[in-house]
Order: structure tokens, then C-alpha cells, then sequence
């Protein structure tokens, strides 16, 4: 008995709120441009924290997706969060006819609500008695699954997801599963963080895990390149509305693509190193290019995690030579443009490479002067490259060396 054909996964909406744009179309522009948006922080200026910038998000009219009051409780990473899924729900223009129960939410962060935990602790340390009424909503990490749910009306499974950097794309593959095991029709995906804070940011400096280029912050995140000196602390959402793709198209939906593959596994080495010879990232991208049912010379080019780290670079470019050998397709990474969203990166850099991969483009890395140390790698440099309409592999790696990667196709892509 043949088993039974497998429910596609079809991409409908996005929405982003990010350093590079407030919208999928201007953070393409940006990262195009290959023009960093890391620039200093006069709050971490005023703290003498140890770096004094970051890539944040501009300014947008907040109002009409988030009142005066509900910002007052709720975090800023759940304010981008509610932005952005505002933002890809109404692009998916999801029938009010759909059964609520059948519709979820799943959501990625690294940090949760820690900008309001720090605030809260160092305001109202020394007086517990005048701690805010809202600190618990607005600390849970599962508050903007939670806020987005409530919006909607949705009631299917929502759910949190927490593995690091690697956050975003787990969220994307685990409601994609959902969809394909038939649990639900539509779920909105994604994640956020938003965690410049100067706690954090003297947290990740003191690991040796930041760029200090204070002098020079457009410069500071130069993914493989020689003189990368660690990542660029960024804030942001982005979001994806999934669905089933028999349903999409009945609908007449626009679809933008499709999630044809993912694959989550562990280091299990390290708590903030990856394990320098990638086997097991190489591995968790193997899972996921055959989990589209494809090959590696299917895919078109490679969205690269990129850190802009010593160690976690060499460890991604070692997993990428061992899973596609010596024909590798294009490499790029676009945290020389955005920086490091944390748990938002993958979201982020899922819609951009679907984006890229519909429109036959990759986008160049920035700041990347010296990639001798790659050559093995086809990594994009300068310009823009334009290459055929192909499956994209989106890698994103987190601490704890937590893996996870998704090929999202183009929807006019003939296999």
C-alpha cells in the first residue's frame, strides 16, 4: 500500500518589523543594499555599557496595531511581535469562515520579557510593594503567542518555542508539522526578541560574544570574514501565516511559497559553542533538504546563520562543506545588515530567503573584505547575484547548539 500523499504547507502572509525595514519589501531593499543598520545607543552610551550599539528597529506608527495602553502592558519584543503578525495576517487575508480551533499560533524567542524584567528589577528592587500590577504578563516568554491568540480569536495549539537563536525557525517548522499531520489549517509562525538592554549587552560582552567596534558600528558585523570579532545584538519580529496549500489555493490565496522541509537536532557538545566540525549541523541540513523529498543540488543558495563569530562561522562553513561537498551553492548571511535578532533571526531571514528565492537574487554579505579563509565556499560578496528560481536552506544555530533549518520553495518553482 502506497502511503498517503503529504499535505503541502503553503506560505500566504508575511510580516516583519526589523533593524532593515518595517516591512518584508524594505528589509529586502536594505539587505540588498548590503548597508548595516547597526548604529550607537544613546542608552547604553548613558550607562557606559561595555558596547554602545545595536540594530534597531525604526521608528513606525504603533498605534494602529497596538494602543497606548496595551503598550504600557506588554513588552517591547510582544509589541513587535503583535506588529508584525498584524502585519502577515492581514497580507494572508485569512477567511473569517475558518473554524478557530483549527487555527494557531507558534511563536520563537531567545529572551522572552526581559527587557521589562530588567527594568522592574531596577526600578522596584528595593520596593516590592510597588512593583507594576502587569510584571508577570509582561515577563512570560508565552505572552505574545498569547496576545496574538486573544487578538484573533485563535484557538488552536499556541505555543511558545525556546531554543536560542534558533528559536524563529523552530516555530515556523513545528507549525508546519502541525499543518502536515493535519492538527490544524492555518497557524501564524514566527518569532521576536527585543533585548538591547544594558544587562544583556554587558551579558553577551562579557562571554566575548559581541563586536566592540563602538568607533565603527556600521562595520562590526562581517560575517566570514578575517576580521570578525562577534555578532551585532539586534531587536525585531518577523512572522509567517501558513496554511494548507490544497485550502490556500482554493481560496484563490496568493501564495508565496511553500515550507517543503525541516529538520531540528543538538550539538549536544557545548552550551554557547558549536561543535567546530559541523557534523551535526551538516546533518540537520541533510534532514531537511530530504525532508522536502529533494537533493542538495536542488537548492538554489543557502541562507547562512552567519554570526559574524570566530567559532560559530568556521563551525556553519565546515557543516555546509560536509553536507553539499565541493558544488555548494551560493552562501550569504544578512546579519552583516541586520545583525542578530536572536530568537527573531530565523523568522527574519526565512521570509528574505523565500523572498530571494522567488525573485532569483541573493543578497551580498556585508562588511566582507577578507573570505580566504572559506574559499571553499561560494559565499556572495559585492553585488547581488542573480541565480534561478530554486529552493532557499535557511540554517539557524543557536547556544546549546541547537539546530534547526528550513527549505522554503517558491511557489512557481518546478522541482
Amino acid at each position: 500500500m502506497s502511503a498517503p500523499e503529504r499535505t503541502r504547507v503553503a506560505i500566504t502572509g508575511m510580516g516583519v518589523k526589523s533593524p532593515a525595514g518595517n516591512s518584508v519589501d524594505e528589509a529586502y531593499t536594505t539587505i540588498m543594499s548590503a548597508k548595516s543598520a547597526a548604529t550607537t545607543v544613546d542608552e547604553l552610551v548613558a550607562e557606559n555599557a561595555p558596547v554602545r550599539f545595536a540594530c534597531m528597529v525604526p521608528d513606525f506608527p504603533m498605534d494602529g496595531y497596538v494602543s497606548l495602553r496595551e503598550r504600557r502592558q506588554i513588552d517591547r519584543g510582544t509589541q513587535l511581535a503583535l506588529c508584525a503578525a498584524a502585519d502577515a495576517v492581514r497580507d494572508a487575508d485569512l477567511p473569517t469562515t475558518l473554524p478557530a480551533e483549527r487555527v494557531g499560533v507558534h511563536l520563537g524567542t531567545g529572551i522572552g520579557g526581559l527587557t521589562s524584567m530588567e527594568a522592574t528589577a531596577l526600578n522596584h528592587g528595593d520596593d516590592p510593594a510597588g512593583i507594576p500590577v502587569h510584571t508577570v504578563p509582561r515577563t512570560m516568554a508565552n505572552s505574545a503567542a498569547a496576545r496574538v491568540a486573544m487578538r484573533y480569536g485563535f484557538q488552536g495549539s499556541c505555543t511558545t518555542y525556546a531554543t536560542a537563536c534558533a528559536s524563529g525557525t523552530t516555530a515556523i517548522g513545528e507549525a508546519a508539522r502541525r499543518i502536515r499531520y493535519g492538527e490544524l489549517d492555518a497557524v501564524v509562525a514566527g518569532g521576536f526578541d527585543s533585548a538591547i538592554t544594558t544587562i544583556m549587552v554587558a551579558g553577551f560582552a562579557r562571554m566575548r560574544a559581541l563586536s566592540t567596534r563602538n568607533d565603527a558600528p556600521w562595520s562590526a558585523s562581517r560575517p566570514f570574514d578575517a576580521e570578525r570579532d562577534g555578532f551585532v545584538l539586534a531587536e525585531g519580529a518577523a512572522m509567517m501565516v501558513l496554511e494548507r496549500w490544497d485550502a490556500a489555493a482554493a481560496r484563490g490565496a496568493r501564495i508565496y511559497g511553500e515550507v517543503a522541509g525541516y529538520a531540528a537536532n543538538a550539538d549536544a557538545f557545548n552550551i554557547v559553542a558549536p561543535l567546530a566540525d559541523g557534523a551535526v549541523a551538516a546533518r540537520c541540513m541533510a534532514l531537511a533538504i530530504a525532508d522536502a523529498g529533494l537533493g542538495p543540488a536542488d537548492i538554489g543558495h543557502i541562507n547562512a546563520h552567519g554570526t559574524s563569530t570566530r567559532s560559530n562561522d568556521s563551525a556553519e562553513a565546515a557543516a555546509i562543506s560536509r553536507c553539499f561537498g565541493a558544488t555548494a551553492p551560493p552562501v550569504t548571511s544578512v546579519k552583516g545588515v541586520t545583525g542578530h535578532l536572536i530568537g527573531g533571526s530565523g523568522a527574519l531571514e526565512a521570509c528574505v530567503a523565500l523572498v530571494c528565492a522567488e525573485r532569483g537574487v541573493v543578497p551580498p554579505v556585508a562588511n566582507l573584505a577578507d573570505g580566504d579563509e572559506f574559499d571553499f565556499l561560494d559565499i556572495v560578496t559585492g553585488v547581488p547575484r542573480a541565480v534561478p528560481t530554486a529552493p532557499a536552506l535557511s540554517n539557524s544555530f543557536g547556544f546549546g547548539g541547537q539546530n534547526a533549518c528550513l527549505v522554503l520553495t517558491p511557489a512557481l518553482w518546478n522541482s
